[in-house]
């Protein structure tokens, strides 16, 4: 380990280390509503000692059939609460970033020296950042981070990728859907591996990369959807409803984003060096751009994947002293290097224990928020609970967590476009969808944002009154014969 490769490890450690406290110690990382199901469903799964095929939520209408594909990242995520309630929840959240972040961060580090490295990751986590919640994607990230290392690290080789990757696309495919980037990013490489290869070479080539890209394939199917998980990816990015959802809009540039610093600060960075970057890879960068300007939720496969791809060819444009091409045992200095990684690795250790520690001392009591209104349940009697409800797409993951089954909740692929958009027409408000969603869920009661305009509308509506009003919620009742 020379004095110049040091500090390489000392960021690789900070990072990971703010990394972890920054989503650990952050109550705003549970502020999404999916959380709500996700645990709720692993907790169903649990108890019941198999994975659902209709829908356990909600039962006003016929069963919908529905699998959890993300049933694993929701198992793990309900024993996390099990063990330390929504303290574990995050911990586990803030575990598999910090892991996401430490290899990746290691691989850069074989060409990039500190300065570099630490500039890259701060890029990376700009894009992240946005994403960073307590939600499948996250539990997934490690996975993709050694899946597309993996693929690189073939390429360097110049040989197949090895079939002892395929286990982790088997643990993709059952934590989050991504897998299906997962699968497609082997082409890109593949077709770079024969572009490169020599003529006689290429049958050699051909076979290797197909042999594994039918083994992903095969791996992939080891869930309990088997090709019909293979095919959801499709199906949700088909659904015209989807861009409804927030994170499925396109990157607001009204606004200064994160996208674009990034995207600016590699551009000023490859002009001013010549960053040369091969083909097949540039192309991958660009689709990528593509993908993330589109649909705002692909920044994070942005950020990890486009290091990735840069790393190396900025390394050489900056001639810097990263950790070299075999990491912490390259160059027959295994034993040397491991000494100097000594120091960075326990202050890693320690400063993670130190802030599982912190963040397992502090009691999280939830509060009411943007998709959680908590007084205004409790207003709700016992007895209208039952009933059936019209509700607010942010409200309905809630209302599963605490046993009230909603008329719509955030799983819009298991609703599909037709009750999307008939929703959407509902909240514009539309006073003909109003009663017609009335009469066919016979809905006793409703709770909305007080923001919503079709708040208005029922207060308007003879038959109806408020049970109840607070920042986050306000509550509607059926009046008796009305």
């Amino acid at each position: 380990m020379t004095k110049s490769q040091a500090p390489v490890l000392w960021v690789v450690a900070l990072v990971t280390l703010i990394v972890f406290g920054m989503t650990a110690l952050s109550e705003p990382v549970l502020s999404d509503g999916d959380t709500w199901w996700h645990v709720k469903a692993g907790q169903w799964i649990l108890a019941h000692g198999s994975v659902p095929r209709i829908d356990p939520f909600v039962t006003w209408s016929p069963g919908r059939p529905w699998v959890p594909h993300e049933w694993f990242a929701e198992v793990l995520m309900a024993l996390a609460f099990q063990l330390a309630d929504w303290r574990g929840v995050l911990l586990l959240t803030g575990l598999a970033i910090a892991t996401a972040f430490a290899l990746l961060a290691m691989r850069l580090a074989r060409d990039l020296d500190w300065l570099a490295l630490a500039c890259c990751l701060l890029l990376v986590l700009s894009l992240v950042a946005s994403g960073l919640l307590a939600r499948p994607h996250i539990l997934a990230l490690p996975v993709l981070v050694a899946w597309a290392i993996g693929l690189l690290q073939a390429r360097d080789h110049d040989r197949a990728p090895s079939l002892l990757l395929l286990p982790l696309m088997t643990l993709w495919a059952n934590l989050h859907g991504g897998y299906a980037f997962g699968l497609a990013l082997i082409g890109p490489f593949a077709l770079e591996a024969l572009v490169e290869a020599p003529v006689a070479s290429r049958w050699r080539v051909v076979r290797g990369w197909a042999l594994f890209g039918i083994g992903a394939l095969a791996a992939s199917l080891v869930t309990p959807l088997g090709i019909e998980g293979l095919l959801f990816p499709f199906k949700l990015i088909s659904m015209k409803s989807i861009t409804l959802i927030g994170e499925w809009q396109p990157v607001d540039f009204a606004r200064l984003q994160p996208i674009t610093i990034a995207i600016l600060a590699v551009l000023f960075v490859s002009m001013r060096y010549s960053v040369k970057v091969p083909v097949m890879r540039l192309l991958l960068l660009l689709g990528l751009v593509h993908m993330s300007f589109g649909q705002g939720r692909h920044q994070v496969l942005l950020g990890i994947i486009g290091s990735l791809v840069l790393a190396a060819p900025l390394g050489r444009a900056f001639g810097g002293q990263g950790l070299g091409e075999q990491g912490l045992a390259g160059q027959g200095l295994g034993r040397a290097r491991l000494r100097g990684a000594g120091p960075a690795a326990a202050g890693l250790l320690a400063g993670l224990v130190v802030l599982a520690g912190l963040r397992l001392a502090m009691p999280i009591t939830r509060g009411d928020g943007r998709t959680a209104p908590i007084t205004a349940m409790a207003a709700v009697p016992d007895s209208l609970r039952r009933t059936p409800v019209l509700n607010g797409y942010a409200f309905g993951s809630y209302l599963i967590w605490i046993g009230v089954e909603p008329l719509i909740d955030s799983r819009a692929d298991m609703y599909g476009d037709e009750a999307m958009f008939a929703y959407q027409r509902l909240v514009s408000p539309d006073p003909a969808e109003l009663d017609a969603a009335l009469a066919r869920s016979n809905a006793q009661w409703t709770i909305f944002e007080p923001s919503e305009p079709l708040v208005a509308l029922l207060d308007r509506k003879p038959g109806w009154r408020r049970l109840h009003t607070d920042p986050t919620a306000v509550v509607h009742e059926r009046v008796p014969g009305g």
